[in-house]
């Protein structure tokens, strides 16, 4: 019998990749303040907020009177181009600006996940870098991917798993999944340090 297992997200695509796993889960947004800290370097970031995201959601249990018994799945990605940390654009301005800056340009995307053990507050951490090498983009052609796909929640200005790709001229790393949010190499690692293996 597998622990119960909750995604600290309201992302629709980190809920996609984690059902890749077959493994039964909830999903429960935590409401933490996200914003870099003065200096905070991205690698930093990366680490602090889904470890901060997996107490929020286990606090709010707590609060709500929940068993602690769960293991708590949480991550957050930055984008990073000379050590300038690019997160989510917002608005199509920002979006325009991030994906002008990133033509022809190599933008490294760091997710950092965090696998919390309500039981004892122990948790895993890993962290992934992701490369992607942006071809040279036309103007015309950034206004009309962001007005097709509006990606303007995404780190980066852009979905991978979209209409993004044309955008890309070559993407390295250890697993494309940790583009989307969720690296479930990763997790899966993660995972089984608790006794979850999705294949038993």
């Amino acid at each position: 019998m597998h622990p119960t297992l909750i995604l600290g997200s309201s992302s629709p695509y980190r809920k996609s990749l984690l059902e890749r796993l077959q493994l039964p889960f909830s999903c429960h947004s935590p409401d933490i303040d996200e914003t870099a800290k003065t200096d905070e370097l991205p690698i930093d970031l990366v680490k602090r907020l889904p470890i901060q995201k997996a107490h929020a959601v286990h606090q709010e249990r707590q609060q709500q009177n929940k068993p602690a018994e769960a293991l708590i799945i949480a991550s957050d990605q930055v984008a990073v181009l000379e050590n300038d940390i690019l997160g989510k654009p917002i608005t199509e301005e920002n979006a325009i600006a991030q994906l002008s800056r990133f033509s022809g340009q190599r933008v490294t995307f760091l997710t950092g996940l965090c696998v919390l053990n309500e039981k004892d507050q122990s948790y895993e951490y890993a962290l992934n870098k992701y490369h992607v090498y942006f071809k040279v983009l036309e103007l015309a052609d950034i206004k009309r991917y962001i007005a097709i796909e509006q990606p303007l929640n995404c780190a980066g200005s852009f979905k991978c798993e979209g209409l993004g790709i044309c955008l890309f001229e070559k993407m390295e790393g250890e697993d494309p999944n940790s583009l989307i949010g969720l690296p479930l190499i990763s997790l899966c690692r993660l995972l089984t340090v608790y006794g979850v293996n999705p294949l038993r």
